[in-house]
């Protein structure tokens, strides 16, 4: 019963981080509408204000016993590299291609296992170890980078993936004592204040219409922390690494649909590497259903 129990929170919280890559990339298809328009600033620090609001009317039903917490250093921490991942990711989302955007974040899984077996003393299986490998190979090669140069925007997506991977690991800490929804809310609230600073410096009011278009990524974003702060409840962050390659589809897909994104065989070989990388992480737990 153990083990049944166990395989299906592998699927639950793989189902979950699933969805939340997918909302993840309808951010990144707002973020690419508006980034022409509105400095990263900005956007990232309304994002987290209607994001916030969002969350009250939770907070409001549930009272103040919802926030209580003796973890409020790790949601600080988890805000403030959060926020600064927020806005490299953001960044790129509106400077590179959507699908190259996605691919760049994908890094993180590769940052994630080793962070969370220094800080979570987490196991990492070395079937897992190939599985990870392999995803990586996956990106590169749908990344080509003998077809092109690196630029700045790809450095800053890097640099995100990195913080990204430490504030996933940072939800795993806090996980067993706290909700998704009070992670989300302290989240919205630190993050909102951080971000409020640089906002204010190349402050511009947006119009309705922006402000519109910054409300759908508030609602999507938040929608993208509570699935991902929820599948991280499931298993541990190495385990789950894998399944975060769902983005690279999705973006993909979207890329090629609405802005006419070309798909290369490179892209294609590394979609089917990437695949390969979440089954193998998925057969692995099955292969563990009837231990000896």
């Amino acid at each position: 019963m153990t083990n049944n129990f166990t395989d299906n929170a592998i699927y639950k919280g793989a189902l979950l981080i699933l969805l939340s890559e997918l909302f993840l990339v309808f951010s990144g298809m707002v973020i690419k509408q508006i980034s022409g328009e509105l400095p990263t600033e900005i956007i990232v620090f309304i994002r987290n204000l209607f994001g916030l609001m969002l969350l009250m009317p939770w907070l409001l039903k549930n009272g103040t016993k919802a926030i209580r917490t003796n973890l409020l250093r790790f949601h600080f921490m988890r805000a403030a590299v959060g926020v600064t991942a927020m806005s490299c990711l953001y960044y790129s989302w509106g400077h590179l291609p959507l699908a190259q955007a996605a691919l760049l974040k994908q890094t993180a899984p590769f940052f994630m296992p080793l962070i969370a077996f220094y800080w979570l003393g987490e196991n990492i299986s070395g079937r897992a170890k190939l599985a990870i490998l392999i995803g990586f190979i996956g990106v590169y090669t749908v990344l080509n980078p003998h077809e092109g140069s690196l630029n700045f925007a790809v450095i800053i997506a890097v640099v995100g993936a990195m913080l990204g991977a430490l504030a996933k690991v940072t939800i795993r800490r806090m996980v067993g004592t706290e909700s998704p929804q009070r992670i989300v809310l302290y989240f919205a609230f630190f993050s909102a204040l951080l971000s409020a600073i640089p906002a204010l410096l190349v402050w511009e009011m947006p119009t309705a219409i922006q402000f519109s278009w910054l409300l759908l990524l508030a609602s999507t974003s938040t929608v993208a922390q509570l699935l991902l702060s929820k599948g991280y409840s499931y298993a541990p962050a190495g385990q789950l690494g894998p399944f975060t390659y769902g983005s690279v589809a999705f973006a993909a897909i979207f890329g090629w649909w609405i802005w006419a994104e070309s798909l290369g065989w490179n892209t294609w070989v590394g979609m089917v590497l990437i695949t390969m990388a979440g089954l193998m992480a998925m057969l692995k737990k099955r292969a563990q259903k009837h231990p000896r």
